[in-house]
């Protein structure tokens, strides 16, 4: 069975367009009906470096989580992501954000990711392409989400 799923894409080193415009390719190997939000230029959270470029992913897949989990972690890898300083600059950041209505906590993975109702970089692009989609730990949508947030650092690009 096919499950619906988001997922946060970032950049913030090296060709971050061209890694995230690759990454979106390599992602369509593993949903359906992938559609995309714009990209946004964001300030970063954590320690000093330069300002990401962060978009949002939706679409279908019949990988379980943690299997969906291990692929994205291989493409972060296929691009150059190197796992150092919690938070720290990245080539590419992929973040299962939903897997349909599942609240999952695992050693591995949370579902829905624990932040994601916190940054405006995730619920900015998510609401552009799946505005009505609802976090089933708060039950609200995720439009709903995002105007409840207070946030002014995530720009439209393109």
């Amino acid at each position: 069975m096919k499950e619906s799923v988001a997922i946060a894409l970032g950049s913030n080193l090296g060709d971050s367009r061209g890694i995230l415009e690759g990454a979106v390719g390599r992602l369509r190997s593993l949903l359906d009906n992938l559609q995309q939000s714009h990209w946004y230029r964001t300030k970063p959270v954590g320690p000093p470096q330069p300002d990401y470029l962060n978009g949002c992913v939706i679409g279908t897949t019949s990988l379980e989580p943690l299997e969906l989990l291990q692929r994205l972690l291989e493409i972060e890898a296929e691009f150059g992501r190197v796992r150092g300083e919690r938070w720290g600059a990245r080539t590419l950041d992929l973040d299962l954000l939903l897997y349909g209505d599942r609240i999952l906590k695992h050693p591995q993975l949370e579902v829905p990711h624990p932040r994601m109702t916190e940054r405006g970089f995730v619920l900015v692009p998510l609401a552009e392409i799946a505005p009505h989609w609802r976090d089933p730990s708060s039950g609200n949508s995720i439009r709903q989400l995002q105007e409840a947030l207070n946030y002014s650092d995530v720009h439209l690009i393109s």
